[in-house]
């Protein structure tokens, strides 16, 4: 199979050049300086077991030629630039005739619940994926992961639920890569359990590693809650340790501890959006639907786009400030 990886980021990027590394079919899709930069000096990947370059094909959207029929889409954007993403690629020709909304895989390694549904609209085949993946993207053309000593854990499964044939064999290649690929059938409960661990992302973003433990502890209670009011299965963090065990550990990179995650990523490059509105917002809808408050969520919504607003540096948000906002 061939891949293109949608959004070489820190997800993307790291994926991408392990899947080249184990010698598949990759291609990279980014953007200004970091498209750039790849394609002048390639994407470079740092992690605890040494550094190494990716030189392939990169490009800002898809090809003039039909798509081979055996690639898979691999999207890692940020949630908020997924309908962008869609939009483009769903009507690709493909080899053979048809679209690859109508004939691809998409494979969704991103945070976020919402994702799914929006790619269910326009193409028939989607795959969801857990990500637990550690690593950070700052610097155009420089991809860092911290995972070790497998790079990241990648639940894949197919939406809305089970796997199939391509679900297998997408996790094969992502074995043969180095990650550990559990194929699972109720991937979705894991994904949600996973949103529940994002809530804090935004928290992070604002605070920095100083984030008061009772308006994290907050955060997340509200997602418990309004998971609970609409019925939707998660896993818990117990059962989530327990699967990771120690596959994939935090492991510093150049004498360097990864400094944030995916949030505080886009507020520390300025990158004019955040996704936040699709992890606390997720919770805040659920709640509005089900009647549960979720008056912290949506306090950490709206001091993250107001950071985004104010290019307010990532961990500067004002504590006190935050902390009245919640309540």
């Amino acid at each position: 199979m061939r891949y293109v990886i949608i959004g070489a980021g820190a997800v993307g990027g790291t994926i991408g050049v392990r899947l080249g590394e184990a010698g598949r079919d990759v291609a990279l899709v980014a953007r200004g300086a970091h498209l750039d930069a790849i394609r002048d000096r390639g994407l470079t990947l740092r992690s605890p077991d040494g550094t190494v370059i990716w030189h392939g094909p990169a490009t800002d959207g898809p090809p003039a030629e039909p798509l081979p029929a055996d690639t898979v889409l691999v999207l890692t954007v940020k949630s908020q630039d997924t309908e962008g993403a869609l939009t483009a690629w769903v009507d690709a020709p493909v080899d053979g005739g048809g679209t690859a909304g109508e004939r691809l895989p998409l494979v969704l390694a991103q945070n976020g619940v919402a994702n799914e549904r929006a790619a269910l609209r326009l193409f028939a085949r989607v795959h969801p994926v857990c990500v637990w993946l550690p690593a950070t993207h700052l610097e155009p053309g420089v991809v860092v992961a911290n995972g070790h000593p497998h790079p990241g854990m990648l639940h894949l499964g197919r939406y809305p639920s089970g796997s199939d044939d391509t679900s297998r064999a997408i996790a094969a290649d992502l074995i043969a890569a180095g990650f550990v690929a559990p194929v699972r059938d109720d991937v979705m409960r894991w994904k949600y359990g996973k949103l529940l661990a994002n809530l804090g992302n935004g928290l992070q973003a604002l605070l920095g590693r100083d984030v008061p433990e009772a308006v994290g502890e907050r955060v997340r209670a509200e997602g418990v809650a309004a998971l609970a009011a609409a019925g939707i299965a998660h896993t818990s963090p117990e059962e989530e340790a327990a699967e990771r065990g120690d596959l994939v550990r935090h492991r510093p990179v150049d004498g360097e501890e990864r400094s944030g995650g995916s949030t505080w990523q886009s507020l520390a490059r300025g990158a004019g959006s955040a996704e936040a509105d699709h992890l606390n917002g997720e919770i805040v809808l659920l709640g509005r639907l089900h009647g549960v408050p979720t008056p912290a969520n949506a306090a950490v919504q709206l001091a993250v786009r107001r950071a985004v607003r104010e290019r307010i540096p990532a961990g500067s948000f004002p504590r006190v400030e935050l902390e009245k906002m919640v309540g």
